[in-house]
């Protein structure tokens, strides 16, 4: 069955549907935004016949139920008892800059040429559009809301249309009575009659133009499901900015009364808090997204709906699928929202306290928002169980598998789908096999030699696993997680400095590895500066702040994973040997699998050169 008509209809006849509210579009299309030049050049191509191309249409009444709202500039009066037939889902700029020109008697809010905010009345200059289409350009004219056209910064008046005797003597016809002109004709016969012959001639050559106009119109039946609908305005906009999930989904909600977006964001005037608002109080959920969320809650409702059907005896493709796909995002419905919208903030909120005792505290180093998703609708269905000693670990396991594995960089609505149903059958079940992310997850030794920026996400993880383990400041001696919690101002600078690695003909490719890189404070990088380890240890060590023995200062630098000895002798060579199998040593046991020390498939390199360092 063919989901759309194709058919012509009378610009005339769209028009006036619109101002009489037949016609609407779904909120979830963007404001008006054309310019005076797009607009004059609209009506050209209209008068000079050309095609200016075809609009969308959707039949109402169907399962595709939006929010929706006049054309812009459209007013109903309160008594008038309107039946919507059909949304605009592409055209809405031509329809749009159309309607408020020819049939509103309100100014157009408009741009100039040099995007300053104006109000504008069209007219065209009967003589000049007599006098060949190649004129037709110059014939429109736009005025001000006074009806004046002015030169000089606004001080001299060059075209005055301020009444309607002064329109005839202009011989200027307004624009807003193209498809009615009557009332002007019968104006202008009392006025001026021997102007009328002239006037007839354009009625015939331009206005007729515009009356017996018609534009292809595609009409989307009401049987096209709202998913269609949605890509199909999506592939229609491409000059656009893309729509989100939530703003689509907010249309669609709006249509049942609930305002998605006070929901998220939250409205003071009537004090609804907002979920954004409770995640950005937590740092490592403050960039939380809406889309996200939306996502959480797709997976979760299609479980739940995979479970019933499993339960039902269903088979096959009869099962439904766990996703948070895009498409399924958009058909979460509005009481599958209401009942797990709650739970899921909580199984952020608990995702957030199993990253803080990961080790986590600053977002900067948050390896991968996405991976959040699964965790916290994992967290949804373990309830506080995540807290038990076996099941926190295999929850750390297949966390630090994704980080380290980098596993959910690009695309993963796949990944979460499965990591989701993986992780809680591994959990409940002992002979359940490992979620594909810590079976799939690997780490080859090379790959530390290309880890240069924080980009990476196993680059941050690693930084983190060094916080955890209790790795402290060269200078202030202090724990850096508890310095980087008070924001002091911690950052991750080169150990071997690079002056001094460039000085003792050591690359950048080589020297600005994470192997040669550590987080410490801005005080203990001033005082490094470019002194080769040996001088910069002896300086921190007997600073009249610091003034600490060797064997103290060893244990700093110990905690870094860095051989002291090493350092100390300024061997390069062996410091970077030494200091990587302590780093590959830490992320095994991460992830909970031995690391190869020898073959794999070459390690990727980092697109950036290096991080910006002191």
């Amino acid at each position: 069955m063919a989901t759309f008509d194709s058919t012509k209809t009378a610009l005339s006849k769209l028009l006036e549907q619109i101002v009489h509210g037949e016609i609407q579009l779904p909120d979830f299309q963007r404001g008006w935004v054309w310019d005076d030049s797009h607009i004059r050049s609209l009506l050209v191509s209209i008068a000079r016949s050309f095609p200016i191309g075809s609009v969308m249409l959707l039949e109402t009444g169907g399962a595709a139920r939006f929010q929706i709202r006049l054309v812009e500039g459209v007013e109903l009066s309160t008594s008038q008892n309107v039946l919507v037939e059909n949304l605009i889902l592409d055209g809405q700029q031509r329809l749009t800059s159309l309607t408020q020109v020819l049939k509103l008697t309100a100014p157009v809010s408009t741009r100039d040429d040099k995007g300053k905010e104006v109000r504008r009345l069209y007219y065209i200059d009967i003589e000049k559009a007599l006098s060949g289409s190649g004129y037709l350009d110059e014939a429109i004219v736009a005025v001000d809301e006074r009806r004046t056209l002015r030169a000089n910064f606004g001080r001299d008046v060059i075209l005055d249309l301020t009444s309607r005797d002064k329109e005839f003597e202009a011989f200027c016809f307004p624009c807003n009575q193209i498809l009615n002109s009557d009332e002007w004709e019968e104006g202008l016969m009392a006025h001026d009659a021997a102007k009328f012959a002239r006037y007839m001639e354009f009625r015939r050559r331009v206005l007729n133009a515009f009356r017996e106009y018609q534009i292809p119109v595609i009409e989307l039946k009401k049987e096209t499901s709202k998913e269609a609908v949605c890509l199909v305005f999506e592939k229609v906009n491409t000059g656009g900015v893309p729509l989100s999930v939530f703003e689509l989904a907010t249309a669609t909600y709006a249509a049942d009364g609930f305002n998605l977006r006070d929901d998220w964001y939250g409205r003071t005037t009537a004090k609804i808090p907002g979920r954004h608002r409770q995640f950005a109080a937590k740092p490592l959920l403050r960039d939380i997204q809406p889309t996200e969320f939306l996502q959480g809650l797709s997976l979760l409702f299609t479980l739940e709906q995979r479970r019933a059907d499993v339960a039902a005896g269903k088979g096959g493709k009869e099962i439904t699928a766990v996703s948070a796909k895009r498409e399924h995002v958009l058909a979460l419905p509005l009481d599958a929202y209401m009942k797990w919208a709650d739970k899921l903030m909580n199984g952020f909120f608990r995702a957030d306290q199993f990253l803080r005792m990961e080790g986590f505290y600053h977002p900067k180093f948050l390896p991968y928002r996405s991976q959040l998703i699964p965790l916290a609708t994992t967290m949804v269905h373990l309830g506080d169980r995540w807290l038990e000693p076996v099941v926190k670990q295999k929850l750390a396991r297949w966390y630090w598998s994704g980080v380290l594995g980098e596993l959910y960089g690009g695309a993963v609505e796949t990944r979460i789908a499965l990591d989701l149903q993986n992780v809680l059958a591994w959990i409940d079940d002992s002979d359940a096999p490992e979620p594909i992310t810590v079976s799939a997850a690997g780490f080859q030794p090379s790959r530390l030699d290309t880890l240069r920026t924080r980009t990476s996400a196993a680059y941050r993880g690693i930084y983190v696993l060094l916080q955890r383990q209790g790795s402290k400041d060269f200078f202030w001696k202090a724990r850096m997680v508890d310095l980087d919690r008070d924001e002091i101002k911690i950052d991750i600078h080169h150990i071997f400095p690079k002056d001094w690695c460039g000085a003792h003909g050591i690359v950048p490719r080589v020297f600005n590895s994470i192997i040669n890189k550590t987080a410490i404070s801005y005080k203990a990088n001033r005082m490094i500066g470019g002194k080769a380890p040996s001088k910069y240890l002896q300086q921190i060590q007997t600073h009249a702040q610091v003034q600490i023995s060797e064997r103290e200062q060893d244990e700093i630098l110990e905690s870094h994973l860095i051989a002291p000895s090493l350092l100390r002798a300024d061997d390069f060579t062996g410091f970077m040997d030494a200091r990587k199998l302590a780093l590959l040593e830490v992320i095994a046991s991460a992830m909970g699998k031995a690391i190869l020390l020898i073959g794999g498939d070459a390690p990727i390199e980092d697109d950036d050169e290096e991080d910006s360092d002191e």
